[in-house]
Order: C-alpha cells, then structure tokens, then sequence
C-alpha cells in the first residue's frame, strides 16, 4: 500500500457494538482502493467495553490506534484529540456508528489529491428525525450560518482535512470549539461530498434532548455573539414600547380620561422583567465561558494509548 496517509478519526462513547465493524468495515474500503490509512479511535471515557474493544482491534491491525481519556470530554474534544494525535498527510473525521458511509471516503481522498484541501460531507437529507427535531436544528444551523457566513444547514461533522488546515484548527486555543463550524470558518480550497445519513449499524444514540439543546446552546456561544446583539434588539423594542405607552399614559392624563392601570402597570413589569431575566442569563452564561477560557484547563486528558 502506498501514497500518502490518510488517518481516519472516529470519536466513540459507549460504541463497544461498533468498534470492531467500523474498524473492519473502513480498512476493507481503503485497502479495496490501495489507500495508505490508519484508524484512530479516540474513547471518549466510555463506561461500556469501548476500549477493550479498540485494544482488540489494534492487536489484530497495525494500522489501528487508540487513545483513551480520562472521563468524558466531549464529542468536540475527542475529535481535537484526534487530530493533535494523527500522522497522516490529511485527516478524516466520521461516525463510528457508521452513519457516515465508509465508501464517501474514497471520494473525499481522491479529490483531496486532486488539490482540496477541506472536503466538506454534506447531507442531503437529515434523515430520520421528527418535525421538532427538524425545526430546531433549521434554527440553529441558520443562526450558526449567519456567523460563519457559510451555508451550514447540511453541514456535518464527516470531514477530510489537508495536513495544512489541520494544524491551523490545533494553533486555536480555545477550549470550547465547534468543530463543525470552525472547520468552514478557515477557508481554504473547498470541496463537498454528498452523503445519505445512514441507520446506526448497532446501538441507540447517545443523544438526548436536553443533550442536544446544551450543545446547541454551548456551541451557538462559542462561536457567535448574536444573542448578545438580540439583547440589544429588545432592549431598543422595550424603549419604544415604554415610550408609546407612557406618551398613552400621558396623553389620558392631559385630557382627564385616564383610567386605573393598574393590571396594565403589573403587564407591563413582568414583560421588562422578564426581558431583564434573560439578558442577565444570557449575559452571565457569556462571563461564564470566558472564565471557563481564562482558568487555562486542557481540552481533554488522555489516560491510555494503545497501537504502534
């Protein structure tokens, strides 16, 4: 097998269903290809037999590596670890559940050869989701867009970047990043694969609701300010709204027909109230992140390392 390397990184929580056929399942399509690879398995601090699954495949494949953190970090962070961690000439990020098609990433490789140096996955559908799903996800990719500048509705996290671009995302010190985003956000000569989502070749998804609201919330702060503009935004509504009222009050007053107000006056607090609640929250979760930046504390830790 020659020609340069490419390594795939596959993040994985709780996946010990899929270790073994993702790791077989991706070596038979590059091998198929004569593709020079090595598979990077990053255990996110699993509590299943994630890693026991990923030290039998390194036995068994000198082309598998692993490495395992001490608790769970998050999906953001092993993707990063597995960058810092890779040897290839370019890098491969996808699903250890297979919802990325193994077979995409021949076609990623060869444009890549052919001068790409982010070939970006793109859906062309979200498949199977419900409708609340669906729209929340349009919201947040249409937020996540306005500050990228990028179209990001079909974006995803399967991605194959050139050794140039990826040290690019590794001199980025933040703590909290957005890989998806992040990895639009740095140019470079672009190229986009279209792929189906596929079912999971085994197991349930680690996603829950209230999951995917924090992440959608955690990364939407991370990588954009636009809240804090919508703060200002109702902040000058409420101006108005304060200034029309009181010219109303005002008026009524001047010309004796003002009536008792008060169920109108308790309204009008618990709307300037409210709005008050929320752009504290807003701001405070803000300040919070950047003393979460500030404390200097790494990404992730890595327990173990497993592969040659």
């Amino acid at each position: 097998m020659c020609g340069k390397l490419v390594t795939v990184i596959l993040p994985a929580y709780n996946e010990e269903d899929n270790i073994q056929r993702a790791s077989q399942t991706i070596a038979f399509v590059l091998e198929q290809e004569n593709i020079n690879y090595e598979l990077l398995f990053v255990n996110d601090g699993s509590k299943d037999g994630t890693w026991e699954k990923i030290l039998a495949e390194a036995s068994k494949n000198s082309r598998v590596r692993g490495v395992s953190f001490s608790k769970n970090f998050g999906k953001e962070s092993a993707i990063f670890a597995g960058l810092s961690e890779a040897r290839g000439d370019c890098c491969a990020v996808m699903d250890t559940d297979l919802q990325h098609p193994p077979e995409k990433l021949v076609e990623m490789y060869r444009l890549w050869q052919q001068g790409a140096e982010v070939v970006e996955g793109v859906k062309a559908s979200r498949g199977k989701e419900s409708a609340a799903h669906s729209f929340a996800a349009k919201c947040f990719y249409r937020l996540i867009s306005r500050a990228v500048g990028i179209d990001m509705s079909r974006a995803s996290d399967f991605k194959l970047l050139d050794r140039k671009a990826v040290n690019v995302l590794l001199t980025m010190r933040e703590k909290h990043v957005f890989f998806r985003a992040l990895s639009s956000w740095i140019g470079f000569k672009t190229a986009e694969v279209e792929f189906e989502v596929a079912d999971r070749a085994a197991g349930t998804t680690k996603w829950s609701t209230w999951s995917l609201v924090k992440y959608a919330v955690r990364n939407i702060a991370s990588f954009t300010s636009l809240p804090l503009q919508i703060i200002t935004f109702l902040g000058i509504l409420v101006l108005i709204v304060s200034v029309v009222l009181g010219s109303i009050a005002l008026y009524q007053k001047a010309v004796h027909t003002a009536l008792d107000g008060f169920t109108t006056v308790i309204v009008v607090l618990l709307f300037i109230g409210s709005i008050i609640m929320i752009s504290l929250g807003c701001i405070g979760y803000y300040i919070a992140k950047i003393y979460d930046e500030i404390k200097g504390r790494p990404r992730y830790i890595i327990s173990e390392k497993c592969g040659k």
